[in-house]
């Protein structure tokens, strides 16, 4: 019993040095672009470029994998935010268009399928379709925060909560707790992006003097 007391102890307290500062990391990023900081960017391919390595060394390769995308996303999003919006300006918050949920939907889907037919059935992955699923979700939620559209947190707030059970059952406490705060987070992003939404609408429709 104490053997086993310990064992969780130290497993709460970080596998690595290194998992902590991705969890750091990652909190940092997520609260930035809940803020709108560009700051989240340059935060975000730091962190993913560690969680790379946490997942992979926990048989999570399809989430490992995705850091990568992550990492080549924030590099797109940084870009969009700065010059994405009307000739050339930073870019507003605006809602997810029709054309984009489908899009979305269909990628999901499409890759939760086939990506978790093929770790299941040819590598030691952990539980291969949620691993699929969540790392096809993060990514379309991802593509909809470089774009600034509003949804993105409503997609982070089901990503998250799938990622914390999933997470704790591999025995990354830390980041476990990371995903539960990160659903926190995903709920204050969509108030505050909510709320400049309706301030960029509203400025657009402001007729000009």
């Amino acid at each position: 019993m104490l053997h086993s007391l310990y064992e969780f102890w130290t497993s709460a307290a970080g596998n690595s040095p290194l998992e902590w500062v991705a969890v750091i990391t990652g909190f940092a990023c997520v609260w930035l672009a809940a803020r709108e900081s560009l700051w989240n960017f340059p935060v975000a391919i730091f962190s993913c470029a560690l969680f790379a390595v946490v997942y992979f060394r926990s048989q999570l390769y399809s989430d490992s994998i995705l850091q990568g995308f992550f990492i080549l996303m924030s590099v797109y999003g940084w870009y969009e935010w700065l010059y994405g919006g009307t000739r050339n300006t930073a870019l507003l918050v605006t809602r997810t268009r029709p054309r984009e949920w489908a899009v979305v939907i269909v990628g999901v889907t499409v890759f939760t399928l086939g990506f978790g037919y093929y770790l299941q059935h040819y590598t030691d992955a952990a539980l291969p379709h949620w691993d699929s699923f969540t790392t096809a979700a993060s990514l379309g939620a991802q593509y909809l925060l470089t774009r600034k559209r509003l949804e993105n947190w409503l997609i982070w707030l089901v990503v998250d909560l799938i990622y914390v059970p999933i997470l704790w059952y591999k025995q990354l406490y830390p980041t476990s707790g990371l995903y539960a705060v990160y659903l926190i987070l995903a709920a204050y992003g969509y108030v505050e992006w909510r709320r400049a939404a309706r301030a960029a609408a509203a400025s657009t429709e402001t007729p000009v003097a």
